[in-house]
């Protein structure tokens, strides 16, 4: 098992506590995405993949508003947990255990739109393996398709780099929670530990660790680009990054 799964894996059911309110931000995110597909001439009728669906924070905001919405990712232990936050929102997502380095070894269909939010492709450690995660996301979706992405501000972070993140602290019914993530940086990539600290009736602390690679605009960019063209003209590619 890599990283990334144990860490997600591990992290599945504390995950909502990085947010205030998860309920409401799958709703807020969802709207700004669907501003976005929108823009782009897509209606509710457009096909989704989330291919790093997680727990499914942008995957069930999506289907809420009537999308059609398919969620896959590589650990188990977040499918597990979106499939249940899925069926508590009533909303119907088709969920598959899948590496988004190689999406055609589970999907045979295409898609309108692919997403990949929160950060999700900077796991990839070096510029062949993100490459490989471009080509293979890009030949999922349908001529005419588009594939958004959110990552951090690298290009800043870059400049700095900065040994931990300002710290979130959200006020509970029995006190607060906290947390934060410390980096410790190697070249361009940084290990990760995420730190959540709930101080409540009783002091949690839980930790969870993993890798990151800090991919700049411009080359997420450039790859982007490059597998439009890989894909031949009939395959016109737009894609977008977020900041996350």
């Amino acid at each position: 098992m890599s990283i990334i799964q144990t860490f997600y894996d591990q992290l599945a059911t504390q995950y909502d506590q990085l947010f205030q309110d998860w309920q409401a931000t799958t709703k807020e995110q969802a709207m700004i995405l669907d501003r976005l597909f929108t823009k782009y001439g897509f209606d509710k009728k457009a096909q989704i993949l989330d291919c790093a669906c997680g727990i499914g924070t942008q995957a069930i905001g999506l289907a809420a508003l009537g999308y059609d919405v398919t969620g896959s990712d590589i650990s188990d232990g977040e499918l597990t947990e979106a499939k249940q936050r899925a069926k508590r929102n009533h909303v119907q997502i088709h969920f598959e255990h899948a590496d988004f380095c190689a999406l055609s070894d589970t999907f045979s269909e295409k898609f309108d739109i692919v997403i990949a939010m929160d950060n999700a492709l900077p796991h990839m450690l070096t510029a062949d393996a993100l490459s490989a995660a471009v080509k293979s996301i890009v030949n999922q979706l349908k001529p005419g398709g588009i594939f958004v992405a959110s990552i951090r501000d690298y290009d800043a972070l870059l400049k700095d780099k900065p040994p931990y993140s300002p710290p979130y602290i959200h006020k509970t019914q029995q006190g607060q929670r906290v947390s934060f993530q410390t980096w410790t940086w190697k070249n361009d990539c940084y290990k990760l530990t995420q730190y959540i600290i709930e101080d409540e009736n009783e002091l949690q602390i839980s930790k969870f660790e993993c890798e990151y690679r800090a991919t700049k605009r411009t080359e997420l960019t450039d790859l982007l680009m490059a597998a439009g063209k890989w894909n031949g003209s009939s395959r016109r590619i737009r894609a977008f990054t977020i900041p996350s």
